[in-house]
C-alpha cells in the first residue's frame, strides 16, 4: 500500500534526523545518522523476551497499536492532490485514531504482566487527559475556517494564506499534542527512566522495534497532518504539490525531533496544570478569533 510506504519512509526519516539532529553524544555524523538502522538490525536479531502469565495477545496488539493507528491517521491526509481516503469528517477522524492509541498504548502496559509497563500505560492516559482537550480545539480552528471538517477542504481553503499566520496558537498546540501522542520528548513520562523504560520496560526483539517504529511513525502522521491543517498542504512554487507536502513534513519533523531533545519530562500532573489552565483557554480563544475572522469574511 503506497500510504504506508510513505508513511514508513517519514518514520525512517525521523529516527535518523533523531540521531542527526538530537543532543551530540560523541559519535561521529555517518554513526549517529546509521543509528536507526543498527538498531533495527540488533531487534531483529534479538530473541523475544516472555513474561510469566502476560497476555500474549492483548500485549502485541496493544505493541502494534500506534503503527496501526499512524497508518489510519494519515490516509485521510492528502499527499499533494492525492489522499487513500476522502472523508467528509477526516479531521474527526484524526482525533478518533488518536483516541484509539489511549486503549493500544494501555495494552502495551497492561497486557505485559509487569508493574511498570502498567505504571508507563497509566501514565500516558493521565498525560492524554491533559492533552486531549486542546487538541480538539487546535484542530477546530481549521476545521471552523474552511467551513468543512474534510481536509483536502482545509488544504484548497490556504490557498491565499497559510492557516499558521492567523492561527499560530492552535498550530503550536496541535505540535505539541504531536510529541504527546508519541510520547516524545517533554511528553516522554510513559516511558521514564524512574520506572525502568514503562511501556518499553518488556518488549524485546521484534515487539520492541514495532512499538518504537510505532512512536517514530506516530510522529511523522503528525507533522504531515500539521502540514495539511496549518501550512497549505502541498501549495508551493515550481515542484509539483506531492513533493512540497514531504519537504514541509520533513521540516516539521526537524523541528519536532530538535525540540524533544532539549525539552526536560514533565510530570502528568504539571502537564495536566499547563494544558488546562494555559493551553486550552488560549486555544478557545484562537477559535473565537477564527470564527470571527471566519463570519467576517463570509
Amino acid at each position: 500500500m503506497p500510504a504506508a510506504g510513505v508513511l514508513l519512509g517519514a518514520a525512517l526519516a525521523a529516527a535518523v534526523l533523531a540521531g542527526l539532529l538530537g543532543p551530540a553524544s560523541g559519535s561521529t555524523l555517518a554513526r549517529r545518522a546509521g543509528r536507526p538502522v543498527w538498531e533495527t538490525a540488533r531487534l531483529l536479531r534479538q530473541r523475544r523476551r516472555g513474561v510469566v502469565a502476560a497476555d500474549a495477545l492483548l500485549w502485541r496488539l496493544g505493541l502494534a497499536g500506534p503503527l496501526v493507528v499512524a497508518l489510519l491517521m494519515v490516509v485521510v491526509v492528502p499527499l499533494g492532490d492525492r489522499v487513500v481516503a476522502d472523508l467528509p469528517v477526516g479531521v474527526v477522524w484524526f482525533n478518533a485514531m488518536d483516541v484509539l492509541l489511549w486503549a493500544a498504548v494501555w495494552l502495551a502496559g497492561w497486557g505485559s504482566n509487569s508493574a511498570y509497563g502498567l505504571v508507563g500505560g497509566y501514565r500516558f492516559l493521565a498525560q492524554a487527559l491533559g492533552y486531549e482537550l486542546p487538541l480538539m480545539f487546535a484542530l477546530t480552528a481549521p476545521a471552523v475556517a474552511a467551513s468543512s471538517l474534510r481536509i483536502a477542504d482545509v488544504v484548497a481553503a490556504q490557498r491565499e494564506l497559510w492557516f499558521v499566520v492567523w492561527m499560530p496558537v492552535a498550530f503550536l498546540v496541535f505540535l505539541g499534542a504531536v510529541l504527546a501522542f508519541s510520547m516524545s520528548g517533554p511528553f516522554a513520562y510513559p516511558d521514564g527512566r524512574d520506572v525502568a523504560g514503562g511501556v518499553l520496560a518488556e518488549p524485546s526483539g521484534v515487539d520492541r522495534l514495532v512499538l518504537l517504529a510505532g512512536r517514530y511513525a506516530l510522529l511523522a502522521a503528525g507533522a504531515a497532518t500539521a502540514v495539511a491543517l496549518f501550512l497549505g498542504g502541498g501549495s508551493g512554487p515550481l515542484l509539483p504539490g506531492w513533493l512540497w507536502s514531504l519537504v514541509k513534513t520533513l521540516a516539521v519533523l526537524a523541528a519536532l525531533v530538535t525540540l524533544r531533545g532539549r525539552v526536560p519530562v514533565l510530570r502528568a500532573d504539571r502537564l495536566m496544570g499547563v494544558a488546562w489552565l494555559v493551553a486550552l483557554p488560549a486555544t478557545l480563544l484562537q477559535v473565537l478569533v477564527v470564527a470571527v475572522l471566519a463570519v467576517g469574511r463570509g
